[in-house]
């Protein structure tokens, strides 16, 4: 019988530096993965919070109502999620115009506002 003399397969240190290169490579591609997907619903939570606010700064437009100065809050429904709203309504210099802040973010989270929306309401005519 003759002996085979020449390498014919990896050396077990071979294969431990594969696995560790391997190991580093796949806890990088998690990583990235996983910020994208924060990311991604970060900004689908933006978008939707931003509609709200525009939904809720038109719904007050066209009330034709003359809003008294203070605070407004209320809940909106989108996307099968419930959204809290706050109306800060303020005085201008104009006595016929009406300064509306818009704040709004998903109910029962702390936080800042998920979106900021300014807009002016102007006094209906008599």
């Amino acid at each position: 019988m003759r002996r085979n003399t020449g390498h014919s397969g990896f050396t077990l240190l071979e294969i431990l530096v594969a696995l560790a290169v391997l190991g580093v490579t796949l806890a990088a591609v998690i990583t990235a993965i996983s910020g994208y997907t924060g990311n991604q619903a970060y900004l689908r939570d933006r978008t939707l919070a931003i509609w709200v606010a525009r939904n809720t700064l038109v719904e007050q437009q066209i009330a034709r109502e003359w809003p008294g100065i203070g605070r407004k809050k209320g809940t909106s429904e989108m996307a099968d999620r419930e959204w809290e709203w706050v109306i800060n309504i303020s005085q201008t210099s104009d006595e016929d115009l009406r300064r509306l802040d818009v704040e709004v973010r998903l109910i029962d989270t702390e936080g800042d506002p998920l979106a900021l929306l300014s807009g002016f309401v102007w006094r209906p005519p008599s």
